[in-house]
């Protein structure tokens, strides 16, 4: 069948849309009163945290909702015509070829058994009716597009031969072979490094401006969509709650949600001593316990008894601006340039002695080189390569780079998890590295403790919140009767701002940013002087986020404990460290403190790494730097310099050194560090990459 007759209307219009589903005892609304449009050419932006009904939209629009679900108000209109009144033979045309759909994760929409080009060529064969030759040569083509290396032999791998990166560019591929007039993106990026994730966000930019798609684009992060979007629309539990372009919402904000999600994201200039972060008050409401009124309601910082809660609140055109809409009634009153109230300017901790030396701590894995079947030669994986640094008493070091850079093999050998494959580590000068965990005394596990990325898996199911802490201090020793340990699990549960009630209650119950606040607790419970915290706040939503840090701040600063904050989002690192230690396939290529390593000279690597955190300010200009190709595999690196095959600085270094020799490490200024062959009269030409624009 053809395409629908061309059509000049919003490509998709959603109005008073509400969506609920139904379990045996109750109907539970998911989206209540939803409006958006998306204009052809247009990428609208659709923000908000978990649970706020995002993806349940994007869903409804697929009219994808299972048993369970039903529109049950309002209209979803693609191309002015009701998606609701259309046959399932028209749906499923319409579907896969005129609105395509990339999910969160790529692995979930690739058949593992069949090869890359064979999926891409059924596309247009089943859609379209189109021979062999000419949809192979289609797949290559938007292969291409999709700036894949090598495009015929990626035709001819299977997914699992593929990155992560590689994979959702496929996906997007996919998506982009029947050259659909609606694309929705729901959080397609989230799965993917740092800088794979700034060539994903570019290149669906500029195929979105190839192709004239229209763009719903589902995420939490607000400098990705600042970079992607032309519009966005803000959810809050079901609701819109505020709509209009990227300028009016990010400058002219009109809804306190919207204001309290800003002040709860460390942008440029909030530091965690002097501008803390802002966290959002209490929690997220459950779809069957909203407060009567406005849903934001008891979480607001302007909520008026008897007014705010009294009515149910429509969206109301912003005066002056009849493309910007908010929800809420006292919009035109409240004063939103007053300066933030601030909170409590913290002292900032006195950095005490040394009490973590690494010297040239290296970790190699032995791998069969024929992974499936074992046997033939053995492969060295080399995790770490002479990684050494020193970590004070009261410090925060963050440890920064992307996936397979050996951040987590070294917090395991660390943790006494592995043991070191050369080179050591001294706790207070005892020697560490050889001592796995099951030989550590109780001590010293309870000394170096960690909070890893994801709350839900690191806690018992079926045992109570005060047990599990109370299990970790019968561990460590701590206490001498049941009484003093349930003494000490309270206080527990007090340093990390839960209620003592929580103790009865079992995991289930909680949700991501208390259970990670119960990892926190359970951490410190053999007073723990190193805390390792492997990405701890990046499964949790923004506005949890702001709380769990200047949980784990407030808490050093009290306990004078060691944080080593492993991360790849580069705007917490520099809100919250005090030096910054940059990784890349297993080598540190820069180390310093905050503000060496964020103003140049930088090394190349952290250069690109900077360009590519997607910032939700308007006023910052980033230069653009893209890095080329993949993060090289650990088991093949690349020889001489790590970086090489991807640096753009590479022709500044005579003699072809970085493609034959591992790069010396340089001391700039004042200890600050960097493994580069660039000569200093090169380095001191870099400029920097992140800038506020002038006004």
């Amino acid at each position: 069948m053809s395409k629908m007759a061309e059509y000049d209307g919003p490509i998709l219009e959603i109005d008073k849309l509400s969506i609920s589903f139904f379990t045996r005892l109750r109907e539970i609304p998911a989206v209540m009163d939803f409006s958006v449009s998306v204009q052809p050419g247009e990428a609208v932006g659709l923000v908000g945290e978990s649970g706020c009904g995002k993806s349940t939209v994007a869903l409804g629009v697929m009219q994808d909702l299972g048993k369970n679900g039903r529109v049950v108000g309002g209209t979803i209109k693609f191309k002015g015509r009701d998606l609701a009144e259309m046959s399932s033979e028209e749906l499923r045309d319409i579907r896969g070829n005129e609105i395509a759909m990339i999910y969160q994760e790529p692995m979930a929409s690739l058949n593992p058994a069949m090869k890359i080009g064979r999926q891409l060529m059924e596309v247009p064969m089943i859609h379209e009716g189109v021979g062999q030759d000419e949809a192979y040569a289609r797949a290559l083509e938007v292969v291409t597009d999709v700036r894949l290396p090598d495009p015929e032999r990626m035709l001819n791998s299977f997914p699992h031969q593929l990155s992560g990166g590689q994979q959702q560019r496929i996906v997007i591929a996919m998506a982009l072979m029947s050259k659909p007039a609606l694309l929705i993106l729901d959080e397609p990026t989230t799965a993917l490094d740092v800088t794979v994730e700034a060539a994903v966000v570019e290149l669906v930019r500029d195929l979105g401006k190839k192709y004239g798609t229209s763009m719903l684009f589902i995420s939490h992060n607000l400098g990705l969509v600042l970079e992607t979007c032309d519009r966005l629309c803000v959810m809050y539990s079901g609701e819109a709650v505020e709509r209009g372009s990227i300028k009016d919402v990010f400058d002219e904000m009109q809804h306190p949600y919207t204001q309290a999600l800003f002040r709860s994201i460390p942008l440029p200039g909030a530091d965690k001593n002097s501008r803390p972060l802002v966290a959002i008050p209490g929690n997220f409401p459950l779809p069957h316990e909203r407060p009567s009124g406005c849903n934001f309601g008891p979480r607001c910082d302007y909520f008026e008894e008897g007014r705010c809660d009294s009515q149910n609140i429509l969206m109301d055109a912003v005066p002056g601006n009849d493309r910007h809409h908010t929800r809420c009634l006292k919009f035109q009153e409240i004063d939103w340039n007053a300066p933030i109230t601030l909170a409590d300017q913290k002292e900032k901790g006195e950095i005490g002695r040394v009490v973590l030396k690494m010297d040239n701590l290296k970790k190699y894995y032995e791998v069969a080189a024929n992974a499936l079947f074992g046997g033939g030669t053995k492969k060295v994986v080399k995790a770490n390569e002479t990684l050494s640094f020193e970590a004070h008493e009261s410090e925060t070091l963050a440890i920064v780079g992307e996936s397979g850079c050996g951040k987590s093999t070294f917090a395991k050998v660390l943790m006494g998890l592995e043991t070191a494959t050369d080179g050591q580590i001294l706790l207070d000068n005892r020697n560490i590295e050889d001592v796995p965990i099951e030989d550590r005394d109780a001590k010293t596990v309870g000394e170096v403790q960690m909070v890893f990325q994801n709350p839900f898996d690191t806690l018992n199911p079926s045992m109570s919140v005060g047990r599990q802490i109370i299990r970790a201090l019968e561990i460590f020793g701590v206490g001498n009767t049941e009484a003093e340990r349930k003494k000490r699990m309270l206080e527990l549960l007090d340093l990390v701002k839960l209620p003592r009630a929580f103790a009865e209650r079992m995991p289930r119950q909680l949700s991501g940013g208390q259970k990670q606040r119960v990892g926190i607790a359970r951490a410190f419970a053999g007073d723990a002087r190193i805390v390792v915290a492997d990405e701890p706040v990046s499964a949790l939503d923004v506005s949890v986020q702001a709380a769990v840090t200047d949980l784990l701040m407030e808490i050093q600063r009290e306990h004078k404990t060691t944080l080593l904050f492993i991360s790849h989002d580069l705007s917490i690192v520099r809100y919250l460290s005090d030096r910054v230690m940059v990784m890349y396939l297993g080598h540190v290529v820069e180390l310093g403190t905050t503000d060496q390593v964020f103003s140049p000279p930088y090394h190349p690597y952290t250069e690109a790494l900077l360009s590519a955190v997607p910032i939700a300010d308007t006023s910052i200009e980033k230069e653009h730097i893209v890095l080329e190709g993949d993060i090289p595999s650990a088991m093949d690196p690349p020889p001489g310099c790590p970086f090489q095959t991807r640096c753009r600085w590479k022709s500044e270094v005579p003699d072809g050194r970085c493609e034959s020799d591992v790069p010396p490490v340089k001391t700039l200024a004042d200890g600050h560090q960097v493994k580069c062959h660039l000569a200093d009269d090169v380095l001191a030409r870099m400029q920097p990459v992140i800038k506020i624009a002038a006004e």
